[in-house]
């Protein structure tokens, strides 16, 4: 296990065995695997794992919940263990273990749990903070909260038949060879429809200076819809596209950044999204990945490039999209938005869509929205 996480659990399993739980050196090894297996960054998968490993009799529940709580979630601001720090990074908000009752003879005691119990108002309160505003701790908790989305690509309809048992349109085809068989006198009928596909879903991001404040979340959104459908295409750009869509298939999220972050030797630097779109269109657009597809541009419209190479690129993937949506950080919460960048002003003519991409709530929405398209 890296970072050192395995000796943070036997450290944990040694405070439960101060407490008088019997816990032998096998429920320690066993502990230990089981959080490798997960995450060991991630509390809800540490509680689980030592629940199930450390914990063999249900009256031991309240101890083991009350020292877990003790020891990963009731930290001060000040705490030098940075593996604690990432650990209560993991949750959303503010957390507290409920203890249930495990008094004999309450109804419900078999079905009763323990759980993770957050404080919805400060959930809340992060979901529509900017990005750009929020502490580290306070990203890496939102950053949970992104893998959590599900991006869903649309559904479109193909031109190819698939019978079915019910419907509106009836297989002429099939019904004159079961007619023919049946000498004239056929016995059912037969329908027909449309085959459903998922639209492709392509994220070009923006990974320039001027975006450093969201481009880390954003990439969170595509790495989460990635990992949650295959229908799903990942670039990043600065002076020169980079395709990223095999780094994402990771299991690790962090693992996945940090390579995507290597991979792009760009990152932090200049922008040129004329040239990045038509790099794009030219080694990708024209085949099945590109047409037909729903493009999502994540930048602020700061451009170093030529503004006719953006135009024109802007141009040509209109044509061969289905839907070009741009999402600027900056649009914030207005309803109505005038692009103020040189790189927005051009491309505006050729999107569907902007949308912003600011906080969580921003995020939600768009994954909602882009759902729906049809």
């Amino acid at each position: 296990m890296s970072d050192g996480f395995d000796e943070l659990f036997v450290e944990f399993s040694q405070e439960l065995r101060s407490v008088g739980l019997v816990i032998g050196s096998d429920d320690v090894i066993s502990f230990c695997q089981a959080a490798a297996e997960l995450d060991p960054t991630d509390v809800m998968d540490i509680y689980w794992s030592g629940r199930t490993t450390l914990i063999r009799r249900r009256d031991n529940i309240p101890t083991y919940n009350a020292k877990f709580q003790e020891f990963f979630l009731d930290i001060s601001e000040t705490e030098t263990d940075q593996r604690k720090v990432k650990i209560k990074a993991s949750v959303s908000t503010t957390a507290t273990l409920e203890v249930p009752n495990v008094e004999e003879g309450q109804p419900g005691d078999s079905e009763e749990e323990s759980k993770m119990g957050f404080m919805a108002a400060t959930n809340d309160l992060w979901r529509s903070k900017a990005f750009a505003e929020c502490t580290p701790q306070e990203l890496a908790s939102l950053r949970k909260m992104i893998s959590t989305l599900r991006l869903s690509p649309p559904i479109r309809k193909t031109r190819r038949l698939q019978s079915v048992s019910k419907g509106t349109r009836l297989d002429m085809r099939k019904m004159v060879r079961e007619t023919m068989r049946a000498h004239g006198e056929p016995r059912e009928l037969f329908y027909n429809k449309r085959k459903e596909k998922l639209r492709t879903i392509i994220f070009i991001l923006d990974v320039s200076g001027s975006m450093a404040d969201y481009s880390r979340n954003l990439l969170q959104m595509a790495y989460s819809a990635r990992r949650a459908n295959a229908k799903v295409e990942v670039f990043c750009f600065g002076t020169r596209l980079t395709r990223i869509t095999k780094l994402l298939s990771k299991r690790s999220p962090d693992e996945a950044m940090e390579q995507a972050g290597a991979s792009v030797l760009d990152w932090d630097g200049g922008t040129r999204i004329g040239d990045s779109v038509r790099t794009f269109i030219k080694d990708w657009g024209r085949t099945r990945v590109g047409r037909g597809s729903i493009v999502i541009i994540c930048s602020d419209g700061l451009d170093r490039g030529d503004p006719a190479v953006l135009a024109k690129a802007m141009e040509e993937l209109a044509r061969i999209a289905y839907r070009v949506l741009w999402m600027n950080p900056h649009k914030g919460d207005a309803l109505q938005f005038v692009p103020n960048t040189m790189g927005m002003m051009i491309a505006d003519p050729f999107i569907d869509e902007v949308v912003s991409g600011h906080n969580l709530k921003s995020l939600e929405e768009f994954s909602r929205k882009l759902t729906a398209i049809r």
